[in-house]
């Protein structure tokens, strides 16, 4: 899995390529994710680009949180598409993590 990588003052900003994160590319995502999460303890995951996540989407993410803080570090979800959104209000995701508008907003989040 591809993945644009954007290092910020406060925190490094990955925003996935693929359009959806499911059970057919979920291992190839973890793999791909995991080495980024090595040399940093703030991360922001722009999520404009995706359009679809199932529910092993959503565990994918869930295990990048757990990463982060056992290493006592910030994780941040960004820029939610509609149906995306829309999967974790119902799955009431919007208590696990922290989410933002935009990549922006959370960076400011992280600032506070």
């Amino acid at each position: 899995m591809q993945f644009t990588l954007t290092q910020e003052p406060l925190a490094l900003v990955i925003q996935p390529e693929a359009e959806h994160i499911d059970a057919s590319n979920v291992k190839a995502f973890r793999e791909a994710v995991a080495p980024l999460f090595q040399n940093h303890q703030r991360i922001v995951f722009d999520m404009s680009k995706l359009d679809f996540l199932d529910s092993a989407g959503v565990g994918a993410l869930i295990a990048c949180l757990r990463t982060v803080k056992e290493r006592e570090g910030d994780f941040r979800l960004c820029a939610l598409s509609r149906p995306v959104r829309t999967l974790f209000d119902l799955m009431r995701m919007h208590r696990v993590f922290e989410i933002h508008t935009d990549r922006a907003e959370a960076l400011r989040s992280l600032a506070a």
